[in-house]
C-alpha cells in the first residue's frame, strides 16, 4: 500500500542533474580564479566570470529548493539534499569574496604559494565533481567516493601548508620594510584556504550522504 501511494506523489527526479549543474559552476570559478592567480589574461575578465558563475549558482540553489518543497519523495534525506546544495553554493561564494578582496587590494600580481594554492583548488573541483556524479549509484560506488575523500583530505593538508609557508614567507620578507604587504597578503592567503576548506565541505557532505543510506 504505501508502495503504490508513494507512486501517486509528486516526484522530482532532477535533484542529481540539478547537482551536476551546481558542480559546474564551482569547477568553472576554480578555473577562473586560478587563471586570475596565473595572470592569464584579464583581472576583470576572470573576476566578472566568477560572479557570473556565483550567480548561475544561486539560480540552481532556489530551483532545488523549490524542488525540495514541492517533492515528496526525494533521493535523500531533505535535510541532505538542501545541505549538499549549500555546501556547493558556499564553495562558489568564497571564491567570489576571494577575488573581490583581490580587486579591493588592486593585487595584480600574486605570490608563489597563492599561484600553488590555486591549482590545488581547481585540482580539489575537478575532485569533487567526480564524487557527485557518483551520488545516484552511491552505494555501488561507496568505495570509490571514499577513496577521493581521502584524497580530498589530502589536497587540504596541502592547501593547509602552501597557506603556512607562503604566509610565513611574507613575513619574512615584509615584516621591517612594508608590513601592509604582510597583511594584505596573508588576507589573501587565508581567502585562498578558506576556498579550500569550503570544498572539502561539499566532500564531507557527499559522504555523509552515502554513509547515511548504506
Amino acid at each position: 500500500m504505501l508502495g503504490w501511494f508513494q507512486k501517486l506523489m509528486p516526484r522530482e527526479d532532477n535533484f542529481f542533474e540539478m547537482y551536476t549543474r551546481h558542480m559546474a559552476t564551482v569547477t568553472a570559478g576554480a578555473v577562473e580564479l586560478r587563471g586570475l592567480l596565473r595572470k592569464e589574461g584579464d583581472f576583470a575578465a576572470h573576476a566578472s566570470e566568477i560572479g557570473r558563475q556565483e550567480r548561475l549558482a544561486d539560480e540552481i540553489m532556489r530551483e532545488l529548493l523549490l524542488a525540495v518543497r514541492r517533492t515528496f519523495i526525494t533521493p535523500f534525506d531533505r535535510s541532505d539534499v538542501a545541505g549538499l546544495g549549500t555546501a556547493l553554493d558556499d564553495a562558489i561564494d568564497q571564491m567570489q569574496r576571494c577575488a573581490k578582496k583581490m580587486d579591493l587590494f588592486d593585487m595584480r600580481s600574486f605570490e608563489p604559494k597563492m599561484v600553488e594554492m590555486g591549482e590545488v583548488i581547481v585540482e580539489a573541483a575537478e575532485l569533487i565533481g567526480r564524487m557527485v556524479a557518483m551520488l545516484p549509484d552511491m552505494r555501488a560506488n561507496n568505495a570509490r567516493i571514499s577513496a577521493l575523500n581521502v584524497q580530498m583530505a589530502k589536497l587540504e593538508e596541502k592547501a593547509d601548508e602552501l597557506h603556512d609557508q607562503g604566509v610565513k614567507a611574507l613575513y619574512l620578507a615584509h615584516r621591517t620594510a612594508d608590513p601592509m604587504a604582510y597583511v594584505v597578503g596573508s588576507e589573501i592567503y587565508d581567502h585562498l584556504e578558506k576556498v579550500v576548506d569550503r570544498l572539502e565541505d561539499i566532500a564531507n557532505r557527499v559522504v555523509d550522504i552515502v554513509i547515511e543510506h548504506m
